[in-house]
């Protein structure tokens, strides 16, 4: 009864109420899936890296809280957080994290030996990403970075191999957390900069809108490059362009910065995501 009892707390430790972190994850993975066989991923692959998306992104949510316990009071929209708040411990928050990583690792283990060594790669960022904001002002990269990281693991999967045209969907994928997580972060921005914590939002400063501009232009090109590549359907392209239409729909939302409006642009991002694995599944 005390177990269901702090279930909730739990749920919202991880997330699970807010399932724009989990599509944000997925959706370049299954790019990848999508096109390392062609439109046809076996169902035991899928399944396992479908879980995988919804632990591991589980899992850094509450790495990331323990991370920030004691910042995340001084800023507006993390200050109710569990930790924060003491609805759940330190330990529990350990006891969590130890569970969805082992649960994870268990799914990875039906993949091949090179899958399971990028799994831990993996997993040891998404214990580093959470410190960058100290040190760096580029923590988004090493979300990019830890948000794409299921694509060279997906090609492995299915190839047990990663090839040049796996890598550069790797490395395209990096750019797409860049620009939303930028958003993201100028929701947080001046709460930020006065604990002392790092971001791009922070290093950009008057430049965000340009160089989101500018990073959402390149994001354009290379998958243009990746259809290219993987020589796909037209559809795609169409898909490419109803992408770009979004992010000129973002620039309209953050041209004000307002905190609320850059959120909802933040969140526009999963569109873009949908959008481009439509692209890929009907080529």
């Amino acid at each position: 009864m005390q177990l269901r009892a702090r279930l909730p707390h739990y749920a919202y430790l991880m997330r699970l109420n807010k399932p724009i972190g989990i599509l944000l994850l997925l959706w370049p993975t299954l790019w990848a899936l999508w096109l390392a066989t062609n439109g046809r991923p076996d169902t035991k692959i899928l399944f396992v890296f479908v879980a995988g998306v919804l632990l591991m992104r589980s899992a850094g949510c509450v790495v990331n809280d323990i991370a920030d316990r004691h910042f995340d009071g001084h800023v507006k929209r993390t200050h109710r957080r569990p930790l924060v708040v003491g609805t759940v411990s330190v330990k529990e928050a350990l006891i969590l994290t130890g569970l969805l990583s082992a649960t994870a690792f268990m799914l990875i283990c039906l993949c091949n030996p090179l899958t399971i060594w990028l799994a831990l790669i993996g997993a040891a960022w998404v214990v580093i990403y959470p410190l960058m904001k100290r040190f760096t002002h580029l923590p988004q990269v090493g979300l990019g970075i830890a948000f794409s990281w299921g694509v060279p693991m997906a090609f492995a999967a299915v190839t047990d191999t990663i090839g040049i045209s796996a890598w550069f969907v790797f490395l395209t994928a990096i750019v797409w957390p860049v620009i939303y997580d930028t958003m993201y972060a100028m929701v947080d921005r001046e709460d930020d900069a006065h604990i002392g914590l790092k971001s791009t939002a922070i290093l950009f400063g008057l430049m965000d809108r340009i160089i989101i501009g500018l990073l959402q232009v390149l994001f354009l090109l290379m998958l243009v490059i990746v259809g290219i590549m993987f020589r796909v359907d037209a559809i795609y392209y169409v898909c490419v362009a109803l992408s770009g239409m979004l992010f000129i729909f973002q620039q309209w939302l953050i041209k004000d910065r307002d905190r609320d409006k850059c959120f909802a642009a933040f969140i526009n991002n999963n569109w873009v995501g949908l959008i481009i694995f439509i692209g890929i599944y009907l080529q």
